[in-house]
């Protein structure tokens, strides 16, 4: 569920970083913002693949096939 939201955060902080929109905020560096965004964006996408229920991660599911009809 968090893999989404990491995404989203990442791009945002990938477009302020690299200064494809510019945003004129009076107190705001866009670099250090975009450089925040892009860390909250990995630590999310990270946290959400290693504190997955074991559950999620490891499914399987198993097929019998019964040749009578």
């Amino acid at each position: 569920m968090y893999i989404g939201l990491g995404i989203v955060l990442l791009v945002l902080g990938l477009i302020l970083a690299l200064d494809v929109i510019t945003v004129d905020l009076q107190f705001i560096n866009d670099n250090a913002l975009g450089t925040i965004l892009i860390a909250a964006g990995v630590l999310a996408i990270v946290l959400s693949l290693l504190l997955a229920p074991p559950w999620r991660r490891d499914r399987t599911v198993h097929h019998t096939y019964d040749d009578r009809v």
